[in-house]
């Protein structure tokens, strides 16, 4: 009898509601959006564009993120075109904020423990990124300053988003290619008022169905 009711207890619809970690005192979360599938190949300065996948994806993590029950405060992306394109499209849902766009987060490799990445950059080429990118998350993972929660979305690339765990992390930054990260994933980092960081989700994807997931090196059929 006992076992029946418990069960039927479980059966039983309740409203509930998921909520990110939170503190008394105020807390800036970061949302980082790798951008969507793009056009490979393209070797003009700003690369490739979003292909029709890519402009699915996008609009999925946008309802995704539409849907958390907080009102973002800011969103910003890079400036190559598969991630200004995914945050424009982003945008659309969140009619309330002016889109910026950022040079200092955009693509590029830093060190790495692959040799044979290693041997494909150019001189200096893996200091100027991490040179750039260190002074981006300067700008970007910093306490509130509202006295209040804040909420900000950055749209970019999986190179930055991995080296950004690796770093708030505090492990060996060269081991961010031991990571994947799917198009348009979700990573969360929170920053507390003490300047300490927690993260809360790393490329996550479930909003995107699997025959729709793409990774690094894993190439979409192009449109």
């Amino acid at each position: 009898m006992i076992r029946t009711l418990l069960l039927l207890c479980l059966l039983i619809p309740t409203a509930a509601s998921a909520v990110l970690p939170a503190k008394e005192d105020p807390m800036r979360t970061i949302v980082l959006i790798r951008h969507g599938e793009y056009h490979h190949g393209d070797e003009s300065v700003d690369e490739g564009h979003l292909d029709t996948l890519g402009k699915q994806q996008s609009r999925m993590v946008a309802g995704r993120l539409d849907a958390w029950p907080m009102e973002f405060d800011s969103i910003q992306a890079s400036t190559l075109n598969r991630a200004r394109e995914t945050g424009e499209i982003m945008a659309e849902w969140f009619p309330h904020l002016e889109l910026t766009l950022h040079d200092d987060i955009r693509e590029c490799t830093m060190a790495t423990r692959r040799q044979d990445i290693m041997e494909d950059l150019e001189p200096g080429e893996a200091e100027e990124c991490e040179t750039t990118l260190e002074s981006a998350f300067e700008r970007i993972f910093i306490p509130p300053t509202k006295g209040r929660d804040e909420f900000d979305i950055v749209v970019c690339h999986g190179n930055i988003i991995r080296w950004v765990v690796t770093k708030m992390l505090d492990v060996d930054p060269e081991s961010w290619l031991q990571m994947s990260i799917a198009n348009c994933s979700i990573t969360v980092v929170q920053v507390r008022t003490d300047g300490s960081m927690k993260l809360i989700a790393f490329a996550d994807s479930g909003h995107i169905p699997y025959e729709m997931t793409t990774y690094p090196g894993t190439l979409a059929p192009q449109d």
